[in-house]
């Protein structure tokens, strides 16, 4: 397979991939870029690997994880004021419990983030886990279970509103 072919055939999911690890469409569409291009070059090598897209998600993965640690970059989210103008629709004022999730998931440390994400969007064994972001099945272990645990435990607080109801 050419890296031509690789790219349009993989594209979508490693993007896809890129955004759940980053929680930003932007910064995913930076971080497969840069790994693409990397990949563009090594490509001989790379694609006589089994599995090329393990390969090539295992690149993207380390990318954002390194991402912060490289480089700070300051960004100001906009709002949609600023993108689309005064007439873009609001958020809603009682968020869906996805984007609450969403919200929680955006909040983990990046490690635990990235075993969250192989674990329940790629559905990799903790084998496989570690494998991709090389350390130890008890390292992904103990991440899953200390983001699980974080989670469950925000998940479980009252809003702030329903404290003062109380």
């Amino acid at each position: 397979m050419s890296f031509e072919e690789f790219a349009a055939a993989r594209l979508a999911s490693l993007l896809r991939y890129a955004a759940l690890l980053s929680g930003d469409r932007e910064e995913a569409r930076d971080i497969v870029q840069e790994v693409l291009a990397r990949a563009l070059v090594k490509w001989g090598r790379i694609g006589s690997v089994q599995d090329p897209y393990g390969y090539v998600r295992r690149m993207v993965t380390n990318e954002f994880l390194s991402l912060r640690r490289r480089r700070r970059v300051w960004t100001v989210p906009l709002g949609p004021e600023a993108v689309d103008g005064a007439s873009a629709p609001r958020a809603p004022e009682h968020p869906e419990p996805d984007d609450e999730l969403w919200r929680l998931l955006m909040r983990l440390p990046r490690q635990q983030r990235a075993v969250i994400v192989l674990r329940y969007y790629e559905s990799l064994s903790d084998l496989e886990i570690a494998e991709v972001l090389g350390c130890r099945t008890g390292t992904v272990r103990s991440n899953a279970s200390r983001a699980l645990a974080a989670l469950r435990i925000e998940l479980d607080e009252p809003t702030t509103n329903e404290r003062i109801l109380s």
